[in-house]
């Protein structure tokens, strides 16, 4: 469901009582975190009995299971999940009764109110760079408030409010809420054409970061990757408007240069130079070449808030991921079993890089869910070229979500396109089937590596399981 965001959003402590249609979720609760600790009387209902709903209900915030019209009870203002559905019965009840109802990025900007923002955006990794961003100012002494796209580890939260004046968010392109909130410093990793079942074109997709760019504080900063012709593309034209802008990059040379890249325990160490000065040196605890830019970015703005380097970096070696972000899920038999939410070609890329460097001279081996028929129909050729970097691919069939299935677009369109010997791709069109599937292809020293943004992610702890159970452990 896609609402309409109001012209004026009030801050949270004048929304009155706040419902939330879909608390469950990664996005709603922590706003619904954030709103409660700010004194908001706060209530919420969803499908599903989440790990979030727990962390609420430790504030006092009453959740309830399933959709009922009796759940929206006395509040004033509704948020509601783009998940729901039209016909939801506490939707209906909130508009029979004349209720505010607000989108999720209306909520998350009523509960940034008084802060000064710094959103994290771009096509792929932000909620790594978001994550990043929180504990490099944690460790820094600035407490920051956050929400997160995902739990962040270190604190087992996906948002919290902080003490001091900073709000760092996730800000997500796909239905245009980085548009919403007032920015006063942006990340802009890189800029390359997704969710054209929203925007329709990659030149309106474009032109959406643009927009957002526009928006940023005429005081404060916008950093940009420029290893990515997107972020670049977008640096150079801000800078010729005069806007604050801080570049960063590994392989080509930004105002910031990760140069001197070391794989080391299962991450990376890097060097730093800020305009071709070394300034210091950061040890990541993930591994990837792509993290290095998600950190040099996320450095990059706490610098632009005046806050030193060593507490940065301090926080930046303390990181240990985000969920569903090359999440390490266990392993037994000598292999060794992660998960991720990549689902863009750009980010299946990233991640097999990662692995590889995990595995050493042992195989990879990926299972592969395609999310989203119309990402799949644009996209199955590059995934399945960025899945042959792997040694044995899997590919199961398209996790629909929110579209309708359509019989001509399907797994297979991606598994024909890997550029691997055909005994070492397998279609496995039933996510039910894949276990056994992996449990006959994997061997001792392996790294295995499920990948998308569907249910996909509920393999890995079941092959985690079957290979401890079969005495691989």
């Amino acid at each position: 469901m896609r609402l309409p965001v109001p012209e004026r959003i009030p801050p949270a402590e004048e929304l009155g009582r706040v419902h939330f249609v879909g608390i469950g979720g990664a996005g709603l609760s922590g706003i619904a975190r954030i709103m409660a600790r700010r004194g908001v009387p706060v209530t919420g209902s969803d499908d599903n009995d989440t790990p979030f709903l727990a962390q609420l209900r430790e504030l006092g915030v009453t959740c309830h299971l399933g959709y009922d019209a009796a759940h929206v009870g006395d509040a004033d203002t509704v948020v509601v999940t783009t998940a729901a559905r039209e016909d939801n019965p506490e939707v209906l009840e909130a508009r029979r009764r004349g209720l505010t109802l607000l989108p999720r990025s209306a909520g998350l900007k009523a509960a940034m109110a008084g802060h000064r923002v710094l959103s994290v955006a771009g096509t792929h990794g932000k909620t790594t760079t978001t994550s990043l961003l929180t504990m490099a100012l944690l460790h820094a002494g600035a407490d920051p408030s956050y929400a997160v796209g995902g739990v962040l580890t270190g604190t087992g939260r996906n948002a919290d409010l902080g003490e001091g004046g900073v709000f760092v968010a996730e800000a997500d392109e796909s239905d245009g809420a980085f548009l919403v909130y007032d920015t006063h410093g942006a990340i802009v990793l890189n800029v390359e054409a997704d969710h054209l079942d929203i925007w329709g074109t990659p030149q309106a997709y474009v032109a959406a970061f643009e927009q957002f760019a526009d928006g940023v504080d005429p005081d404060g900063f916008l950093v940009c990757g420029v290893d990515d012709p997107g972020g670049a593309a977008l640096a150079e034209r801000q800078r010729a408007r005069g806007h604050r802008v801080v570049t960063v990059g590994v392989d080509r040379p930004g105002d910031l240069r990760a140069v001197d890249l070391r794989a080391a325990d299962g991450g990376t160490t890097f060097a730093v130079e800020r305009d071709g000065d070394l300034i210091g040196e950061v040890a990541l605890r993930i591994p990837g070449r792509h993290y290095v830019i998600d950190a040099l970015a996320a450095l990059a703005a706490g610098l632009e808030l005046g806050q030193a380097f060593a507490g940065l970096a301090a926080g930046l070696a303390e990181f240990v991921g985000t969920g569903r972000r090359m999440e390490p899920k266990g392993g037994a038999g000598g292999v060794r079993v992660y998960d991720s939410y990549a689902h863009h070609p750009t980010e299946i890329s990233g991640d097999i890089e990662a692995a590889r460097s995990l595995a050493g001279d042992a195989r990879v081996v990926v299972c592969f869910q395609p999310h989203l028929v119309s990402r799949t129909r644009i996209f199955a050729p590059e995934m399945g070229k960025a899945l042959g970097a792997a040694d044995e691919v899997v590919v199961l069939d398209v996790y629909v979500a929110r579209e309708e299935s359509d019989p001509e677009v399907s797994g297979a369109l991606v598994a024909d396109a890997v550029p691997l010997p055909q005994e070492r791709v397998h279609y496995v069109p039933q996510r039910s089937d894949a276990l056994g599937v992996l449990l006959d292809i994997v061997r001792p020293g392996d790294v295995v590596l499920t990948l998308g943004a569907g249910d996909v992610t509920a393999l890995a702890p079941e092959l985690v399981a079957r290979l401890e159970e079969r005495g691989d452990g």
